[in-house]
């Protein structure tokens, strides 16, 4: 996508498919999930998703050299990063489609504002305030592949509690993926087609607070990721019976999940 400030948004000329007759025109067919951090931390940030992700920097754009592209030896890519200027950035999703004025128009009629038009792509804010954005497909189809057992594969929205279920009825609509709730009742998977390579969880938080979004990865085993993850560099914030909260080398937060890296979905023993 384009590029985001300040919390987790997205950026300029940077930058899924529903089945129903509303989702006809503006249909999402690759998707990027962005790490946004502050621009001081840009490299530090950088040189560890690279690391996690198998993955090369493409060359930076931007007026500012903020925005950067993580380029995998195989497949596609699908993951982004962004320097933000204000805020302690986080992360946003970039959906990619052919016809992007339509799938701006769709997500305005469900209740999204655009916040920054341009030429071929724009910046929208989800009704929980969400920012996103709607980005040309230039072809994207080959998912890069699980690294030492670990994906990158989920951007989690974070939702305040009395706005929860008016978003997940929106990302459900303007997606059009699978829509199922999640393993505890405070969360909701929107799955994406076969071959999409970004999923989106929405968490309803305990207490009111401004919407916010962390990666999620994937992993076999999340002990053998965290410590790899710690030799690189980042440390561990918190531990769940199925997650691990940890935090990178540039300050933001992500998730270590006990999913299939491959499926995206729970072992049976965690359903």
């Amino acid at each position: 996508m384009g590029g985001v400030g300040g919390n987790g948004s997205s950026g300029q000329g940077d930058a899924g498919a529903g089945d129903s007759a509303g989702l006809a025109d503006g249909v999402i067919r690759w998707t990027y999930a962005f790490v946004d951090r502050p621009m001081a931390g840009l490299d530090r940030a950088c040189a560890f998703w690279t690391a996690v992700t198998a993955t090369e920097l493409s060359e930076r754009r931007g007026d500012r050299g903020e925005f950067v592209t993580l380029l995998p030896v195989t497949g596609d890519a699908c993951v982004k990063a962004q320097g933000v200027m204000a805020g302690a950035g986080g992360a946003h999703l970039d959906l990619a489609t052919e016809d992007v004025p339509a799938l701006v128009d769709r997500a305005v009629r469900l209740g999204a504002e655009v916040i920054a038009p341009d030429d071929g792509w724009a910046v929208l804010r989800s009704p929980a305030g969400q920012l996103f954005c709607a980005v040309p497909w230039h072809g994207e189809s080959v998912r890069p592949p699980v690294v030492d057992g670990s994906r990158l594969d989920q951007v989690c929205l974070d939702v305040a509690p009395a706005e929860f279920e008016g978003e997940v009825a929106f990302w459900a609509a303007l997606s059009g993926w699978d829509s199922h709730p999640g393993s505890l009742p405070e969360f909701h998977v929107l799955r994406p087609p076969t071959g999409l390579p970004v999923r989106i969880l929405l968490q309803r938080l305990d207490a009111p607070r401004p919407a916010s979004a962390h990666l999620d990865l994937a992993c076999a085993d999340i002990d053998t990721t965290r410590a790899r993850h710690e030799s690189l560099g980042a440390t561990v914030v918190a531990r769940h019976p199925h997650w691990t909260v940890m935090r990178d080398p540039a300050g933001g937060t992500y998730c270590l999940t006990g999913r299939s890296p491959e499926t995206g979905g729970l072992p049976p023993t965690a359903k």
